[in-house]
């Protein structure tokens, strides 16, 4: 029989003990959420919908969005930009999802697993934390074309 100690187990082992990552241990869980009417306009291909600001060092462990039928062949992606609107990673979270789309966490869709604790400025590509804010957002990459509701919840970790 062997024993296995994650990381975060050595990491409060240690003497003296080192700080684990907050994302990982102890972190400040946090939550946005919303729902959003959308109008025929909002979602044809490459409209964008900006659901919420998340501070440039939180992670996210989950990320649930879903909608209505829209109409046509609509998929949306679902990624970060800076608050500026200039895009990031449109898909760094999810690509290509049907709508109609039920409440669905899709954190890990496009994403790999080890990406879990990392911070939005690493998820979206950036070498240092730039600090201040990142929109994660849905960008259609098909038409749906009528109107709709899309509702979110992210949760996300803070020191």
């Amino acid at each position: 029989m062997t024993t296995r100690n994650t990381g975060l187990v050595a990491n409060f082992e240690a003497i003296p003990q080192v700080a684990n990552n907050a994302a990982e241990l102890a972190g400040v869980l946090r939550t946005a959420s919303g729902t959003v009417e959308l109008l025929a306009g909002d979602s044809t291909d490459n409209d964008i919908v900006m659901l919420a600001p998340i501070p440039s060092n939180a992670s996210i462990p989950q990320l649930f969005v879903g909608a209505d039928e829209l109409g046509g062949s609509c998929q949306y992606n679902v990624g970060l930009y800076k608050t500026d609107g200039t895009v990031k990673d449109e898909d760094v979270f999810a690509a290509a999802v049907d709508v109609p789309a039920a409440l669905a966490d899709l954190r890990f869709q496009t994403a790999n697993l080890n990406t879990g604790s990392q911070k939005l400025w690493e998820l979206a590509g950036d070498s240092t934390d730039p600090g201040g804010y990142f929109y994660v957002a849905v960008t259609f990459s098909a038409t749906g074309g009528t109107a709709g509701t899309m509702n979110w919840n992210i949760h996300y970790i803070v020191d």
